[in-house]
């Protein structure tokens, strides 16, 4: 099956002015991705914030392909771009140009430039792409969950006690432009990158997987004197523009991947909000 048979929606970037005015409907339509894991198919979404794609593929019933859309003019999907890939399902295999890599639960695949047959594989897994344009080839490279660098940031005392998977950074995997990694919440923590930060130079992507399907995510967005808020569900995304703020709390245990792209791959590139200065 080819990713070609499905629609690849195309979303505009948005001015935060206009987020003054938007209702629940146009909040969600601009920056929350609901439908990426339909069986049998990979559904994609580009924003026009950093030119970004974010794809899900879940082969439930045999191999998926991953091809290319028209909206891309190019040959191949990974012609003039690059991808993280993160299993948020069951196990399962990515094939990149004949080379077999088997990713368990929240291991990250790295594909480059120039990579052109990808095909995903594993009844009950589910795999997350996101990607960015690049402008030069860096290796196909394979990170399992613990292998990347890891951080424990937060506090229990203030519920947000998390570890964080860096898998495709500066000094990890490399790449282009794209940043990428996991975070965990701990148990009886529930708030993600609290005290919440933007980031002018990066449009940054979530990811959120783990939660059961009763509960949700609170997220928030919004410049940080004029926050909105999203309920998120499991394996659902949120497009966050430089400008906003990317920040929640669920109602149950829960991770997520981040991703960024944009001018630079600095970790700590982040202009930080204090709590008390949020609206």
């Amino acid at each position: 099956m080819n990713s070609s048979e499905k629609d690849l929606e195309v979303r505009h970037a948005t001015h935060p002015d206009q987020v003054r005015g938007f209702d629940t409907a146009a909040l969600r339509g601009s920056y929350l991705v609901e439908d990426l894991f339909s069986p049998d198919t990979i559904n994609a979404v580009l924003t026009h914030h950093d030119r970004i794609v974010l794809a899900g593929a879940r082969p439930a019933g045999g191999p998926l392909t991953l091809g290319t859309w028209p909206e891309l003019r190019s040959e191949f999907f990974l012609e003039r771009r690059e991808a993280g890939i993160v299993n948020v399902g069951g196990p399962g295999t990515v094939t990149v140009d004949g080379t077999k890599f088997e990713l368990t639960t929240g291991a990250c695949l790295y594909a480059g430039r120039g990579a052109r047959d990808v095909v995903f594989e594993g009844s009950e897994a589910a795999f997350y792409i996101f990607s960015a344009a690049a402008h030069t080839d860096f290796p196909t490279t394979l990170v399992q969950p613990g292998e990347g660098n890891r951080l424990e940031l937060g506090d229990q005392q203030t519920a947000n006690r998390r570890t964080i998977d860096q898998y495709i950074h500066a000094d990890g995997v490399r790449s282009c432009q794209i940043v990428l990694g996991v975070t965990t919440l701990h148990p009886g923590s529930t708030w993600n990158t609290m005290p919440a930060h933007t980031h002018d130079r990066r449009t940054e992507c979530y990811l959120y997987f783990g939660l059961p399907e009763s509960e949700r995510i609170v997220h928030l967005l919004g410049e940080p004197d004029e926050t909105r808020h999203l309920l998120v569900s499991d394996r659902q995304a949120v497009i966050s523009p430089n400008w906003s703020i990317h920040s929640g709390a669920g109602t149950s245990a829960y991770s997520f991947v981040w991703a960024m792209a944009g001018e630079n791959q600095a970790f700590g590139d982040m202009d930080g909000v204090d709590v008390k200065d949020l609206r």
